[in-house]
């Protein structure tokens, strides 16, 4: 383009040089002009006078002829300016043209500056997903990001509108994660074959096998899960974890050797995905998790705001309080923050793995998850309704807390579009002012009149009042919640607040106003 440019402007110096050569050797051409006698014009000095010719076949006006000629002079001359002009012209044009495209160019590049760039990521082993036939993704859409096409009319203040449009467009985007954005989802498996249940329905409910794809991490070494798992073929990555043998550990935590492994286990695959595959997240899960219809939506559509907000660190698809009676089933959109590390399905980002990675515990790594040096007073996202429920009752915990909470998890059957809705309320300045004007506007009530209903009235809010440790976990009780603390943090607190349903009502078992920090003795 740039030499096609040039190369008109060459050709229109060219010829307005070749018109003037041209008129040059035109007029050089004619008889002179002499005397009379010698059959030219009149001379100035001669004896006739201009305009007088020497016979009447012979006669010339002389003076009509050089007017003639320079009127011929000066169109011709108003010619070459007429083309002066157009390549000036022209030449301005093109400058302007470039000027816009340069423009374009770097606006381009400051946009792309502001967006989260994914690295290249390295091919997953031969086994990678690579469905072809798969549906694409669905539910995720975002908001495509208008171009600039050179146009000669384009002004100033139009190219910093389109650019202002663009920066926008490619602000913090609260209902949606650019399509880009690579989530994998790590299955953390062992010695059930059971996993099979897990894989079929994250397998079902997958929009894009490119931008969710499968790792399956196994520990254990047990032949039977290995042949299940591959049995998937490229519909999964299949790893396996490579150190088997048992862990040194103390006389008394010999029974706990199973925690000790999952924390070796744990380690070893969330390396994988972040320094071996070059992943910037992950979304963990074991292989006796259950996923929702919508799980693959909820993260994506929560990955901006756990990328945007300092204040959290992790995205928990769990409702610890999740049991049927405790949840609104009509409220399936809504989500909360919690100062509780819920896990069972959840979300880290690989800046977050950088910081616990040097000091990953031995064992009991959830625990270590909730102690105060690790979570920093960060939270969580967590949902009203569970995206995922587990069914594994067999395990290294020996069933506990299954048979009395987490069989009667409730499991979301609704399609929530959340990428399609405006997520910003969970950030957190937005989210404290509201909930806690919501909570400590509400009526302070008696555990009994809830339970008797005397003079409680309406879908509440209610509030109930606890003070001290002993008088949460007696409320807690009462009420159906979960009542266990972990280092002074009660399960889906935030800012020591606890909202579920009783009876239909919606009752927030909060502290007294103007609550500061958790006290770890409580645990």
């Amino acid at each position: 383009m740039v030499r096609k440019k040039g190369s008109l402007i060459l050709c229109g110096a060219f010829l307005f040089v070749a018109w003037n050569a041209l008129l040059l050797l035109y007029l050089w051409g004619r008889p002179p002009i002499g005397r009379l006698g010698e059959g030219g014009g009149a001379e100035p000095g001669g004896k006739e006078e201009w305009g007088v010719g020497r016979g009447k076949g012979n006669r010339v006006n002389l003076a009509g002829e050089v007017i003639r000629l320079a009127e011929e002079v000066e169109i011709q001359l108003e010619t070459q300016k007429k083309l002066l002009k157009q390549i000036e012209s022209h030449r301005a044009v093109w400058a302007r043209q470039k000027d816009v495209g340069k423009r374009e160019t770097d606006d381009t590049k400051e946009v792309k500056a502001e967006v989260v760039h994914q690295p290249p990521k390295p091919p997953l082993p031969q086994n990678n997903v690579d469905d072809r036939d798969q549906t694409e993704e669905k539910h995720t859409e975002q908001k495509p990001v208008p171009t600039v096409a050179p146009n000669v009319k384009l002004e100033q203040h139009q190219a910093n509108e389109i650019k202002e449009e663009i920066v926008e467009n490619n602000k913090l985007m609260t209902s949606v994660a650019s399509p880009e954005v690579v989530i994998p989802i790590l299955v953390i498996a062992c010695d059930r074959v059971t996993v099979k249940r897990s894989l079929d329905r994250l397998i079902q409910y997958r929009p894009s096998p490119e931008h969710y794809p499968i790792i399956v991490s196994q520990d254990c070494g047990h032949t039977e899960t290995a042949r299940v798992i591959d049995s998937y073929g490229h519909q999964v990555t299949h790893i396996s974890q490579p150190d088997l043998s048992d862990i040194r550990v103390r006389p008394e935590h010999r029974k706990f050797q199973g925690y000790y492994k999952i924390a070796r286990h744990y380690r070893w695959a969330l390396n994988q995905v972040f320094n071996t595959f070059s992943q910037s997240t992950v979304v963990i899960v074991e292989d006796d998790l259950e996923v929702a219809p919508d799980f693959f939506e909820y993260f994506r559509a929560l990955y901006p705001i756990l990328r945007s907000d300092p204040t959290l660190w992790c995205v928990s698809a769990w409702n610890d309080n999740g049991r049927d009676a405790l949840v609104d089933p009509s409220k399936a959109e809504l989500l909360y923050r919690t100062d509780f590390f819920p896990g069972l399905g959840w979300m880290l980002l690989k800046e977050m793995w950088d910081e616990l990675e040097p000091k990953w515990p031995s064992a009991f790594w959830d625990d270590w998850m909730r102690q105060p040096e690790q979570r920093k007073d960060r939270s969580c996202i967590r949902p009203e309704i569970s995206r995922t429920i587990t069914f594994g009752r067999k395990g290294v915990s020996l069933g506990q807390f299954f048979d009395q909470y987490l069989r009667y998890i409730k499991l979301n059957t609704e399609f929530v579009p959340f990428t399609k809705q405006d997520l910003s309320y969970l950030l957190k300045e937005k989210y404290d002012e509201r909930f806690i004007k919501e909570v400590y506007s509400a009526p302070l009530v008696k555990i009994e009149d809830l339970q008797q209903g005397g003079s409680v009235r309406g879908a509440g809010p209610y509030r109930v009042q606890y003070s001290s440790r002993d008088s949460f976990k007696v409320f807690a009780r009462n009420l159906g919640v979960m009542d266990d603390l972990k280092s002074g943090v009660p399960r889906t607190g935030y800012r020591g607040i606890v909202s579920f349903l009783y009876r239909g009502r919606r009752v927030f078992l909060a502290p007294p106003e103007g609550w500061i920090k958790y006290d770890i003795s409580w645990s």
